[in-house]
């Protein structure tokens, strides 16, 4: 039972506030020398240089650089900008605008955090100042803005993709479908609330000062650039003319282009983006080794085999398994974050689901469409507290938190849809 006890230690650790990456090295550290001594610990040299030497890991942090250069260009403003002039006549076009410009985000810069703090500097004073309920306001920012955990190309499921031992080039494919869904319903809601309650997003008079073909035009000058960029990042992985840890180059050079473009390059700009590239790219590679420590002195103390056994044994055989590792996973959500359950539960799940012949492609998509929950569940999804960092004082925290709940609920129904539907989305949930 030590592997069962070190894992109550960390998730409460975890929840205490500790460090991620400093908590699982300490556990490790702490019960790999009560269970085995210090010399297990000598094989762990090996496990680092096999994580510095994956060359799929080298996307992170070229996804990373691409996002950042793209957050510094203002892409978000001229897209929210023109989409809201495009859109903003509809009732509820603010909100629709929102939702599809947070989908381009997503798939040219995939930075959660940028993504939602441009959308709520830009986007929540207008909504606000045409009288849009707050809380539908709120909710489709954060909705809208984490759009980049599903969407590819997406960091969550590259490192899904290095966890699970699968191609990334095929979990980008996988995901497609459910993304395109997933905003589909999205606007499918705001359509809905628009029509049942009209006061919640009334339409935004039109500007006498442009026509309709200035404002299409103005739309497709903002739009081209980064769907260029997104074609040829994501159509160079698809056509399997580069692998995705090429295309990740590609795409920080066609950043670097988009800059130029939109005239926001400098050298500053570079150094700064760089700088901000290796912050996040050091917090996931300590997570990472931390999580390696962890699970080794997990396996090396027979808490792998414990749980193996007692997910074999649950009832409804595959079915239970699924349905409580989804659970599982929306749960701890709540608490912690993406990429400690990435590389702490999934590795845990992973050779129990492929030994039940599950089929794994699927089996990484659900996990990402969940994961993508933990940034909009209270009390500490992340992309809550992006949001009322940069709200107005008159959109208060319960304001975040009911707006998002609709959204969140959404999410449940794309995961439960793609559970019971798997080849509505060109998937099987079998080999």
């Amino acid at each position: 039972m030590i592997g069962m006890i070190m894992f109550g230690v960390a998730m409460l650790m975890l929840m205490l506030g500790f460090p991620v990456a400093f908590t699982f090295g300490g556990v490790a550290l702490f019960f790999g020398i009560y269970s085995e001594g210090m010399d297990l610990f000598a094989f762990m040299p090996f496990r680092i240089m096999s994580v510095m030497q994956n060359t799929v890991l080298m996307a992170v942090p070229l996804f990373i650089f691409m996002g950042v250069v793209l957050q510094r260009t203002r892409l978000a403003e001229q897209l929210l900008t023109s989409m809201g002039r495009l859109f903003g006549g509809l009732p509820g076009g603010l909100a629709i605008s929102t939702i599809l410009v947070g989908a381009l985000l997503a798939a040219s810069t995939g930075v959660v955090g940028a993504s939602v703090v441009a959308m709520g500097l830009i986007s929540l004073p207008v909504m606000l100042a045409h009288k849009y309920d707050k809380r539908l306001s709120t909710g489709t920012i954060c909705a809208s803005g984490t759009l980049g955990q599903i969407v590819p190309p997406s960091i969550i499921l590259i490192i899904l993709g290095d966890v699970i031992g699968l191609p990334v080039g095929d979990l980008f494919k996988a995901a497609v479908w459910p993304g395109v869904v997933l905003v589909s319903l999205y606007i499918i809601y705001i359509l809905i609330m628009t029509r049942l309650k009209p006061e919640t997003a009334p339409a935004m008079p039109a500007d006498p000062t442009r026509s309709r073909k200035q404002e299409v035009v103005s739309a497709l000058l903002a739009i081209v650039p980064p769907l260029t960029l997104i074609i040829v990042v994501l159509g160079s992985i698809f056509s399997g003319i580069a692998t995705p840890t090429e295309s990740s180059a590609l795409g920080g050079v066609g950043a670097v282009v988009l800059a130029i473009i939109y005239r926001q390059f400098s050298f500053q700009m570079i150094w700064d983006s760089s700088k901000d590239t290796v912050k996040v790219t050091a917090m996931v590679f300590a997570i990472l080794i931390g999580a390696t420590a962890f699970s080794m002195v997990f396996s090396y103390t027979g808490g792998d085999y414990l749980l193996e056994d007692w997910l074999h044994a649950l009832p409804g055989n595959e079915w239970g398994f699924i349905i409580l590792s989804m659970l599982v996973i929306l749960i701890l959500g709540f608490f912690i974050d993406f990429v400690e359950i990435s590389f702490i539960i999934v590795p845990i799940l992973a050779p129990v689901a492929e030994a039940m012949g599950i089929n794994m492609l699927w089996f990484a998509i659900l996990i990402a469409m969940n994961l993508q929950t933990s940034f909009l569940t209270p009390p500490f999804g992340f992309s809550l507290f992006y949001l009322k960092g940069v709200a107005p004082p008159e959109v208060k925290t319960i304001d975040i938190y009911r707006g998002i709940i609709p959204f969140i609920l959404i999410q449940i129904l794309v995961l439960a849809m793609i559970v019971i539907f798997p080849e509505w989305f060109g998937m099987s949930a079998t080999y």
